[in-house]
């Protein structure tokens, strides 16, 4: 057997298995585990950087936004689980080089293309394309932008940390029992967060999807917005209008008057509180 080290996970995999995330798999001779969804692509689109959302960092201009399929949650309300909860057989998708990508990006710089975001499914479970994209996009002068659940070991952030210029990290709830039932490890996702907050190169933005039931109540909000004051009360908070979506395609959108509230009750510790899918 042989032990996955990108994220709490730990997947114990037999030669040939694939990982919890649907992205990884341990070798033929079980030897190692490889990011079988490395430069695999399954979306490719230029989008402003507020989409991402970054609400704070470079505004006006646009990203090259690439998406591989596979993650290590599994949350009922995925808003991308066509190719989030997704394999290699689940999905289409089309190989790119790091070269590729780095060559596209900077053939969009006439429509104000500052660099490349790593979104839309999991982007650490192939944190090894991210490293080797990030490293040559900054070799041309493009920033590279994260978009993630956070879940990684230490490891996997000290290969990474270094080539990001701007993320935003989804926060689900905080609570160990919340990351339970979402397949996650609050723990780590807060050792991420500081990570990232503690480099001044890095600007960090935090997402909450307010989801009824989950993340939605008073005192949560209150502690996960201390928390962020406490590592610095520059992050750009994020509220988020949770809508059915996936597993939870019965439920009903999150109140406009709950997030209005919840954003009140947040920039009594954040300066910046910002709605979403409004």
């Amino acid at each position: 057997m042989t032990t996955c080290g990108t994220c709490p996970h730990a997947c114990s995999l037999a030669p040939g298995q694939l990982g919890l995330c649907r992205s990884r798999r341990a070798s033929a001779d079980g030897s190692a585990v490889e990011p079988e969804g490395y430069g695999r692509i399954t979306s490719l689109a230029l989008d402003p950087i507020e989409k991402k959302p970054i609400a704070r960092w470079r505004g006006g201009t646009t990203v090259l936004s690439l998406g591989s399929y596979g993650c290590n949650m599994r949350c009922p309300f995925c808003q991308n689980a066509s190719i989030a909860q997704a394999g290699q057989d689940d999905v289409a998708w089309r190989e790119m080089t790091p070269e590729s990508v780095v060559s596209t990006a900077l053939e969009l710089h006439g429509r104000d293309c500052i660099g490349i975001a790593y979104t839309y499914n999991e982007p650490l479970v192939n944190w090894e394309f991210l490293r080797d994209t990030g490293a040559l996009a900054h070799g041309a002068g493009l920033a590279n932008v994260l978009v993630s659940n956070g879940m990684a070991t230490d490891a996997v952030l000290a290969e990474v940390a270094p080539l990001i210029d701007a993320a935003n990290i989804d926060l689900k709830c905080f609570s160990e029992e919340g990351y339970r039932k979402l397949g996650g490890n609050l723990d780590a996702v807060k050792r991420t967060i500081e990570a990232l907050a503690a480099r001044p190169a890095c600007h960090l933005e935090v997402t909450t999807l307010v989801v009824p039931g989950l993340s939605d109540d008073e005192a949560q909000i209150e502690r996960i917005a201390r928390y962020l004051a406490s590592l610095d009360a520059g992050i750009v908070y994020h509220l988020t209008r949770f809508f059915p979506r996936h597993r939870m395609g019965e439920g009903r959108p999150t109140p406009l008057r709950t997030l209005e509230h919840l954003r009140s009750v947040a920039a009594e510790h954040l300066p910046d509180v910002v709605l979403g899918n409004v």
